[in-house]
Order: structure tokens, then C-alpha cells, then sequence
């Protein structure tokens, strides 16, 4: 009976959403179609552009997560999880700083975060139509390459080649809507706060998108720029209190990814091929991780991050499977795109053929060309010293062409920050990286069997082991100093060089750019050209009354704090601090981190700890503020509930729950458990 509940209220949102517009509390909106009337009618809010221009201001996207500016002096919240990175590049074997926390009590303790950014986004501006003229007419590659050009030209023209300033084309609504987004960029980002890891992910995998949560995912950063901390005098103020039931919360972040405008076919190959194929892989490769932790604690310690990452992948995509083989998802999908069909007129059907059949035709090809385009072109890069090797060569062979013939990700306004990234000082674990690269080659020879020549290509005469131990063990792309010797030097030195990574690099890369561009032929140029037609079908029905899909790009969702019912369970919104010690067993995951327990007797138990809400939201949106309706943070967005790992196809408002650290629990943490007062007062005021 509950499977049948969720299923028809899948079938509700779709059915909703395909007669007019979104539904209440759903909704990824970009800020300048936020639906502000009908939040303000809904809820008795006062949301007006200047409250608006205000939020936009001070929401921040970094490098792989969202967060916010809370102080006027550069200070930024985000999650934990979301910094765990930062806290293992900066650590070492006698300074652990990921499993026993970061804490400063200056500034000059703050340590900068190795490759990571922050942006805050400035402008936004609508090129629709110059992406439009300039692939008027094309198809397959010939469209592909006409949009990379012309987006690269309008980031030129936007940014230039200031480093201090990013320009982005962005797609929306599938092709539908072009805009260019113009950040203000920070490079300088250094660690100020972060929580132990049995604080900052109290319950570990068995917990993760469940409710009820302890967890004190929170982390703070601060911004630099030529060595000074950057003044920010526009900040979302912390409030320290935490909400009350059914009042309205407002999330701005940056959700990575959804697909809730693809058709039936594309749906479909996610759920036969491509989900069920990175399953298989994350399992397997999860459990060599976990094998290599176990053998020391130093082991343990370099392999926290990856294992974290890979559990967490795992759930998700367990998640968006599950709804997939929900036949009441699909049909509602079906549905929806029967009530477009049936709304074209004949003029339309002269103009845009039948695009849902062209997306069709391409899964086909998809088929075709997956394993090879997966093993070549995309599945080594969890290989950190292989992509270094691979980006270094593809940039001494782009760098020389005019950057709108570049691939895009070596565009002008995209060059600065890729270098900046080869010459980061981040540790290798070589190690972990030989173990990822050895099981990518395990897979390929297994998928595509060894008489594949893409296998052949890939090992030549040696094992998936043997081939792996030489280049890791062999490479000299753990100095940075070499590394910066082969860009200087050019595709020259590239090509002249002895290391066996670089080598391997360069044997591969001609058929892995061959296999790239008939994926863009066949499928990319195809999709997109197709995936436009229905946008503009979808425009003539519903105008820009529903919202796009993600794409790691700032977005403002709307909802309330409010639990939900599930199979005869009602859950509440909130846990207490109280439930944390409640809920502790003395082991991993449910360990007590030593700080927390030598605070119990002086914590405000009572305090919200975490707590869920009705706000749309995705990964990406990892430390995005949550809102109330003066502007005031009082919490950051950490995880969904199970329910919301459909989100990625459809919204579910009975169900889908964004679960928050509560800034009570913040606040009382900085003060009692782990002595922040200066940190507690830059946030408070007092």
C-alpha cells in the first residue's frame, strides 16, 4: 500500500506540472524568473527584487558544493562534507586534521584549501538568440562545434581573461534558454572551521539521506585576495535560532544535476545501461577501498574522503534506480509527453517533426559508443595523476589553436583557472590513485573484452596490475615543478618527455578524441538539436511558468519546515542535541567524537540539532544557507531524506525532505563544545 502511495503521488506532480506550471514548493528557479507573486501570496512574504538582488549577492558556489557569506569580513558557511577535501590535502600522518577537526584562533592559522574556489555571481544575461544564429541549420558535430565556438567568444567578450572575473554559458530548459553567467571569482580560499568526521558525519553511510540526523555539517571558510581578507559588507546575517514548524525557509545554491526535462528514451538508457553499469563499478570499487583502509591507519586515513564519496554515489544512484523501475514514474512521464504531443498544432508538427523520436534514434548510438567513450575518454579521470597527465597534454595541443577550435574546456576565459589548478599544491596519494586507475583497466578489459583495440590500446601487451604499478610508481607528476616544466614548454616538451604517465597520455588520446567526436555526432549534436524543439513546444505551452534543470548554477527554491508520513510513521521535523547522545553506541558510526562528550554536562541539550524541510533541492546544493523570510541564515542544507533521491525526475511534495544542520546546533557548538568564541561573535555580533 505504501509503494502504491508513492507511486501515485509521482504521478501527481507529473500530472501537475504537465497541465500548467510547477507545483506548490517545487521548483529549481533561476533568480531572475523566481516566482515571487506566488511565494508572497502563499505565504505572506514580502520577496522583491531587492530582497532578492541581496540573497543573490551573498550566496557563493565553490569549487564542488554551495555556501554563503555570514560576516562582512569574507567569512563563508558551508558543510563539512563538502571542505573533508581540504582537510586531508592539509593534513599529514602526525596532523590528522580530517578525523580530529580544524580549528583556528587567529586568522594566521587559516590554511588555504589547494585548488578550491568561490564564486559569487554578478550578472546574468540572456544570448539565446546569438546561440541560436550560430547554429542555425547545423547538425551532429558541425552544431556541437558551432556551440562550443560561440560560447567561447561570448565568455571572451564577457570576461576576458581576468582572473578575478569567470563568464559561463549556461543551457536551460534543454537548449531552450541560453544566458551567460558572470561571476566575481576567488581563488584564495582558506580553511577557517571544520568539525571532526565522527561529528561532522555522526552515523556515517547507514544514516546518510535518512531522517532523523545528528549531524554538525558545518564548516567555515574565509576569501583572500592578494594575501588580505576580502571585505564583504553585503553577508546574510546568522540568525542562531533555529525555525519553528511550517514557517517558510528559502534554500540558494547551486544543485548539480537533474533530469526531470528528459524524455521517455533517455530515461530509459539511464535505467538499463548507464545506472546499473556505474553500480556494479561503485560497489566493487568500494570494496577495494574499505580492503586498503583496513591495512593500516594510515591507509585509513588517505582513503576517509574517497570511501565517503563513493558511499554517498552509491545511495544516490540506488535512489534514482529505484524510481526508474517505479512503472508509475515512467508512465507518468509518458503522459506528460503525450499532453505536448497532443497540444502541436500542424504548423508545429511542419516546424519541429517529431524530436521525441529523433532523442530515440540517438539511444541507439548511445548503446554503440558508451563503453568505448566511457573507458577512454571519461572513466580514468578518478585517476588524479592521470587527468593531470591528460589535461597537460591536451592543453599543449589546444593552447596554440584560436580558442573558439579549442575543446570548450580550454577556452580563453577557462585557461587561467585550469592552470591554476596543475600547479596546485595537492597532495597525490599515489597509492589510492594506482588502485582507482588498476580497476578502471580491470573493467575496461572486462567489459570490452581483450580483444577489444580500444583494450588493446589501453594495456598493450601488459596487465590492468602491471600497466598501473609502472605509470603510477613511474610518474614524476607529484612535483608541481615538473609539472609546470612540461606547460611551459609546450606540446615539444610534452611529446619529448620520459614519463611513462605523459607517454601513456598521449598513446590514447587521438582515439579517445576520435571516440569523443562521434559522440557528439551521433549523440550530443543530435540530442541537443532535438532536446531544443521540445523546449520551444514546451515554451508555446507553459511559457516560463516551470523551471529548468539543474546545472551547478544558482537557483532559489521555496518551501516550509515540515515532517512527513510514511508507511503509517509520522516523522517530525526536528532532532535535539539531547537525540545525539541518545543515539551514540560507543562505536563507528555512532562514536561520540572526544570533544562531544567531554561538553556533555555543559550543552544545551534542548537545542535543535538538524531538521527537515519541504525546499526542492539536489547534490550540488551541499551548504547552500537556508533562509527565512528576513534574509537571516539559520541553518545550512546537508543532505535529503531517501524520498529525494527521485528529485532527480520528479518532485514529490509528501515526501521529498531537504535535512539541515540547524544554526542552533552551530551556534551552541562554537560555544560550549568547541570554544569558537571569536568565531561565534564575527557570526552573531556579540
Amino acid at each position: 500500500m505504501a509503494r502504491f502511495k508513492l507511486a501515485l503521488a509521482a504521478t501527481t506532480a507529473f500530472t501537475l506540472m504537465a497541465a500548467s506550471s510547477a507545483q506548490a514548493e517545487e521548483g529549481m528557479w533561476t533568480f531572475d524568473n523566481f516566482p515571487a507573486a506566488k511565494v508572497n501570496e502563499t505565504y505572506g512574504t514580502k520577496i522583491d527584487a531587492k530582497w532578492l538582488n541581496h540573497i543573490q549577492s551573498a550566496a557563493v558556489r565553490l569549487s564542488n558544493c554551495s555556501a554563503s557569506v555570514v560576516s562582512s569580513e569574507g567569512l563563508v558557511l558551508t558543510n563539512a562534507h563538502c571542505v573533508i577535501a581540504c582537510a586531508q590535502d592539509l593534513s599529514s600522518p602526525e596532523a590528522d586534521y580530517t578525523q580530529k577537526g580544524f580549528f583556528t584562533a587567529a586568522r594566521t592559522e587559516e590554511k588555504t584549501c589547494p585548488g578550491q574556489s568561490a564564486e559569487i555571481l554578478t550578472g546574468i544575461t540572456d544570448i539565446t538568440k546569438d546561440i541560436n544564429v550560430a547554429t542555425s541549420g547545423l547538425t551532429g558535430e558541425a552544431f556541437v562545434k558551432a556551440l562550443n565556438a560561440k560560447a567561447s567568444e561570448l565568455e571572451k567578450a564577457g570576461c576576458g581573461t581576468d582572473q578575478t572575473i569567470r563568464c559561463q554559458v549556461i543551457s536551460f530548459y534543454q537548449g531552450g534558454e541560453y544566458k551567460l553567467y558572470k561571476y566575481r571569482r576567488y581563488a584564495d580560499v582558506r580553511l577557517v572551521f571544520y568539525p571532526e568526521y565522527k561529528s561532522g558525519f555522526f552515523g556515517g553511510d547507514p544514516d546518510n539521506f535518512n531522517f532523523p540526523r545528528y549531524n554538525l555539517d558545518a564548516a567555515f571558510l574565509r576569501v583572500y585576495e592578494n594575501g588580505k581578507v576580502v571585505k564583504t559588507p553585503n553577508y546574510l546575517k546568522f540568525n542562531p535560532n533555529a525555525p519553528k514548524e511550517n514557517d517558510v525557509t528559502f534554500v540558494a545554491g547551486n544543485p548539480g544535476s537533474t533530469q526531470r526535462l528528459m524524455t521517455v528514451a533517455q530515461l530509459e538508457t539511464n535505467r538499463n545501461l548507464m545506472i546499473p553499469v556505474s553500480q556494479l563499478q561503485r560497489s566493487e570499487l568500494r570494496g577495494r577501498i574499505i580492503q586498503f583502509m583496513a591495512q593500516s591507519p594510515e591507509n585509513k586515513r588517505i582513503g576517509t574522503d574517497v570511501l565517503t564519496s563513493l558511499e554517498n554515489g552509491f545511495k544516490v544512484f540506488y535512489g534514482q534506480q529505484l524510481a526508474l523501475n517505479n512503472p508509475a514514474v515512467m508512465e507518468a512521464k509518458r503522459a506528460e509527453e503525450a499532453v505536448l504531443k497532443a497540444g502541436m498544432t500542424a504548423e508545429d508538427k511542419a516546424a519541429f517533426g517529431d524530436p521525441w523520436a529523433d532523442i530515440a534514434a540517438a539511444q541507439k548510438d548511445v548503446g554503440d559508443l558508451y563503453f568505448p567513450y566511457f573507458f577512454l575518454e571519461s572513466a580514468p579521470t578518478n585517476s588524479s595523476l592521470f587527468t593531470t597527465a591528460r589535461t597537460i597534454v591536451r592543453l599543449a595541443k589546444e593552447k596554440p589553436k584560436p580558442s573558439t577550435e579549442r575543446l570548450p574546456e580550454f577556452a580563453d576565459t577557462r585557461l587561467p583557472a585550469l592552470e591554476k589548478r596543475l600547479v596546485n599544491p595537492s597532495p597525490v596519494e599515489k597509492p589510492l590513485d594506482q588502485i582507482q586507475l588498476e580497476f578502471r583497466l580491470l573493467k575496461a578489459r572486462e567489459y570490452l573484452t581483450a580483444n577489444s583495440p580500444v583494450t588493446k590500446l589501453l594495456l598493450g601487451k601488459e596487465s590492468p596490475e602491471a600497466l598501473a604499478k609502472r605509470l603510477i610508481d613511474g610518474t614524476k607528476l607529484t612535483d608541481i615543478a615538473y609539472r609546470k616544466q612540461l606547460m611551459d614548454g609546450g606540446l615539444a616538451a610534452v611529446q619529448a618527455s620520459d614519463d611513462p604517465m605523459i607517454q601513456w597520455a598521449l598513446k590514447i588520446d587521438d582515439e579517445a578524441l576520435a571516440v569523443r567526436k562521434q559522440y557528439e555526432a551521433r549523440v550530443t549534436g543530435p540530442t541537443r538539436i532535438a532536446s531544443e524543439k521540445i523546449a520551444k513546444i514546451r515554451f508555446k505551452a507553459y511559457g516560463t511558468s516551470t523551471y529548468p534543470d539543474a546545472t551547478f548554477s544558482l537557483r532559489l527554491s521555496y518551501g516550509k519546515v515540515t515532517g512527513w508520513d510514511y508507511r503509517g510513521v509520522k516523522i517530525t521535523p526536528f532532532t535535539d542535541i539531547a537525540g545525539l547522545f541518545e543515539r551514540a553506541t560507543g562505536v563507528e558510526p555512532y562514536e561520540l567524537a572526544t570533544s562531544w562528550k567531554a561538553a556533555e554536562p555543559n550543552v544545551d541539550k534542548s537545542k535543535v540539532f538538524n531538521y527537515v524541510t519541504t525546499n526542492d533541492i539536489i547534490g550540488g546544493n551541499s551548504g547552500s544557507p537556508v533562509i527565512n523570510a528576513k534574509g537571516e541564515v539559520i541553518g545550512a542544507a546537508f543532505d535529503g531524506n531517501i524520498h529525494s533521491l527521485g528529485g532527480a525526475y520528479y518532485y514529490d511534495g509528501t515526501l521529498n525532505r531537504t535535512v539541515v544542520v540547524s544554526s542552533s546546533a552551530i551556534a551552541e557548538a562554537l560555544k560550549t563544545v568547541y570554544d569558537r568564541k571569536a568565531l561565534l561573535a564575527e557570526l552573531t555580533g556579540k
